[in-house]
């Protein structure tokens, strides 16, 4: 473990990012990479993480951006399955203005900056297999949907796959967009 090797004691919890089980100003940062996006209340999860921060203490956040490849797959998922109703996208976490507007009234300051992740896959069909098994958003829809539904999300996926893909020669190599962000707590 990365943090044993740097001498570092660090303790892991599992909890509903809605309804953190933590005393207000408990901590000097609060991180999320890629996780409170997905949260189904967004304004309660931003309030959470400026809740449990102390004040001066910041909260550093990786969030995929709309116009990225994940953005681009949401926006695919969603043409197959449209999220429930209320629900905004995840990817909205990844735009200023969204994080301006949860965490604007109570932030010193607030940064952000554009970043790109690699993906790296042997091939396209290889990331498929793996984002049907592991990733969330992927696994649910699939499930959800009858075989040839399925084929055709699959099929529209490879798509914006092999728009997006920089390897050319049969791997997979796709950047994808997503917004650092580092709030500093009033």
């Amino acid at each position: 473990m990365r943090a044993e090797a740097e001498g570092l004691t660090v303790e892991f919890q599992q909890a509903d990012a809605e309804a953190l089980p933590f005393t207000g100003n408990s901590f000097d940062a609060v991180v999320s990479t890629f996780g409170v996006m997905f949260t189904a209340n967004q304004d309660k999860a931003a309030a959470e993480l400026l809740r449990v921060c102390k004040p001066g203490g910041k909260i550093g956040l990786a969030n995929w951006t709309p116009n990225g490849f994940i953005g681009q797959l949401f926006k695919t998922l969603g043409q197959h399955m449209p999220p429930p109703a209320g629900v905004k996208s995840p990817a909205l976490w990844g735009t200023r203005a969204r994080i301006d507007e949860m965490f604007g009234p109570q932030a010193a300051s607030i940064e952000t900056l554009p970043r790109e992740f690699m993906f790296r896959y042997r091939s396209a069909q290889h990331w498929m297999d793996v984002f049907k098994t592991y990733y969330g958003p992927l696994l649910k829809t699939f499930a959800a949907l009858a075989p040839p539904a399925q084929e055709a999300l699959h099929d529209d996926i490879m798509a914006l796959i092999a728009r997006m893909n920089h390897s050319g020669d049969g791997t997979m190599v796709v950047p994808s967009e997503y917004l650092e962000v580092i709030v500093i707590k009033r």
